[in-house]
């Protein structure tokens, strides 16, 4: 994505060619994605009949300020870009627009004609970028939250180090940190592990002017073909993104690999420690529930054998018999004939006279 570099590049263009000058026509696409928090028509009426004071830059953010607010601020996400009719600006390669197509570009998102007659179009191919409208970009995010700029806004040597000496994070991904240092993005921060950003704003962001020893011109190629001064690189994931370095350069040395190597030893047996004492609890907890299981069971056998046998006798007083007590070897049928029997008896006041038995012949 564009980074520092290039939109330093698109800020000095403008500077070197719009400053002091008034927009005459505008135009902002139909694309709310891009165009963030302001209609189309907000946004055109709002910079139609306004001069161009200055171009600025915070990190990879742009702002035109202009005779009053609010200002037009862009976020070039992915692939923005910015181009001046009849004017040569660098193009990141990845957004970059054709001289070839149509002029304004179909990825135009914002279009502004100036009263000499001269064009610029703000484009962006895959819409990750945002176009703001703001009374004061500087105070408001994303701009107010930004870190240091790495170009105009450098720490001193000393500082510097001892901010990294507080800092329990990997390097590449403390440089992708925009609110630690804003500029920085994935090719910039693999080059700063390897070279140094000075060169890359001295050419203007123009990569062909790159030296040929550094490890950008081979970002592209796939990996186990791609080398610097005849040295491997490799591809990693680091602090969330496609990292490129020299494995056999980019090392520690001495004491200081020695320190790494024991801060990651002291990290896994941390964690193993951690998984063991977790596994030996989840052990235990499981030991106990097996344990207390059979007794829960237990009583809740009891318990419902209690309620049962409260149930029959709650039946008989409804009944206004004496529980029966069960006979050993009866039978169910046996058990309810007598309950019967008795309930008969109940009925007229007296007992049932017996019956006779036939005789048997």
């Amino acid at each position: 994505m564009p980074e520092l570099p290039e939109v330093e590049a698109a800020r000095r263009a403008i500077e070197e060619h719009c400053l002091g000058k008034k927009i005459t026509r505008c135009s902002a696409a139909e694309d709310p994605k891009v165009i963030d928090g302001v209609s189309p028509s907000d946004f055109e009426s709002s910079l139609v009949g306004k001069t161009i004071l200055a171009a600025l830059r915070k990190g990879k953010n742009l702002w035109l300020r202009l005779d009053s607010p609010p200002f037009p601020t862009f976020q070039f996400g992915m692939t923005g870009a910015i181009y001046i009719k009849g004017v040569a600006v660098t193009k990141y390669k990845r957004s970059a627009v054709s001289s070839t197509d149509e002029w304004p570009s179909k990825y135009s998102k914002v279009f502004i004609e100036l009263d000499d007659g001269l064009e610029l179009s703000f484009t962006d191919k895959r819409r990750f970028a945002k176009v703001r409208l703001l009374e004061d970009p500087e105070s408001v995010p994303p701009i107010s939250e930004l870190g240091p700029d790495a170009l105009n806004e450098l720490m001193q040597v000393n500082e510097f180090v001892d901010s990294l000496s507080k800092k329990k994070i990997a390097i590449k991904a403390l440089l992708l940190d925009q609110s630690y240092i804003s500029g920085i993005g994935n090719w910039i921060a693999d080059e700063v592990l390897y070279q140094v950003i000075e060169k890359a704003l001295e050419v203007g962001a123009d990569s062909n002017q790159f030296p040929e020893n550094w490890i950008f011109h081979s970002r592209e190629k796939k990996p186990g073909k791609a080398f610097v001064d005849g040295k491997k690189i490799d591809f990693i994931t680091a602090g969330g993104r496609t990292s490129a370095y020299v494995p056999e350069l980019q090392k520690l040395k001495g004491n200081q690999s020695e320190k790494v190597r024991q801060s990651k030893s002291r990290k896994v047996m941390s964690d193993k420690n951690s998984h063991d004492q977790e596994e030996s609890e989840s052990s235990d907890r499981e030991e106990e529930e097996s344990k207390e299981a059979p007794k829960s069971k237990k009583s809740e056998n009891a318990t419902g054998g209690t309620k049962k046998r409260q149930k029959k006798l709650n039946d008989a007083d409804d009944n206004g018999d004496k529980p029966q007590k069960p006979t050993k070897g009866r039978t169910k049928k046996q058990a309810n004939m007598a309950k019967n029997s008795s309930n008969k008896r109940t009925k007229s006041g007296q007992a049932s006279p017996p019956q006779k038995r036939k005789a048997r012949k």
